[in-house]
């Protein structure tokens, strides 16, 4: 019996889709810690943050993801080195990244760092196998090359609904997310990320870099598919 959940951030704060031996259900809560209580257990919980962040350039797993979606590369943000997302401000951030890797940092990606600090905490103590995917990257395995239309188009977002549809992940109905800060967008990146990481509990995954790099956190940083 497989059990995974495939995890997106969300202005609610978490969203997950849970796949359980062929059903579909969702799950939205303010902290990681709150989103694993409501889903219950997991094999295998696949997220779309970076884990495992980079001390002095850039890492592998955004470069080739990058090359992986072709003209919607711009939705895979370079991950800022550690020391740079501790900075107490974004112009600090700029600096210290820019001293370290000859790259700036968006003020976005620095704006992730909550998010990215609560993973990178959470899932040193979670009890399942925890992976970083990209949703884009995964859609263009499930379709076989990259898509070229964005997810936020009716068009994109109803291509990206039928790809996960084929594989048995059928996102439509409530899904238990009634008057919930979720997109539609959320909803399908975290249905896509579940996918993967049944690839993953299924051994059929494979990983951007492989072997994944390891820097001076321990964690193997790669994108899963």
């Amino acid at each position: 019996m497989t059990r995974v959940l495939g995890v997106d951030a969300c202005k609610a704060g978490w969203v997950g889709v849970l796949l359980d031996n062929g059903q579909v259900s969702a799950y939205v809560a303010s902290t990681m810690e709150l989103l694993i209580q409501h889903s219950g257990p997991a094999e295998v919980i696949g997220i779309d943050i970076p884990i495992g962040l980079p001390d002095t350039a850039a890492r592998q797993a955004d470069l080739l993801a990058r090359s992986a979606i072709g003209r919607l590369s711009s939705s895979v943000f370079t991950t800022p080195v550690r020391a740079a997302l501790l900075a107490p401000s974004h112009a600090d951030a700029v600096v210290i990244n820019r001293e370290l890797t000859g790259q700036g940092i968006s003020i976005q990606a620095y704006g992730l760092r909550g998010k990215l600090f609560e993973v990178d905490e959470w899932c040193r103590r979670s009890d399942s196998l925890v992976v970083e995917i990209h949703p884009e990257v995964s859609f263009a395995q499930l379709a076989g090359a990259p898509l070229t239309v964005r997810k936020s188009t009716w068009a994109g977002a109803e291509r990206r609904r039928a790809l996960l549809a084929g594989v048995g992940i059928t996102l439509t109905g409530e899904l238990g997310l009634a008057n919930q800060a979720v997109g539609v967008d959320d909803v399908l990146d975290a249905g896509a990320v579940a996918w993967s990481a049944l690839r993953v509990a299924q051994g059929l995954a494979v990983s951007l870099p492989d072997p994944p790099e390891v820097f001076a956190d321990g964690w193997p940083a790669a994108i899963w598919v």
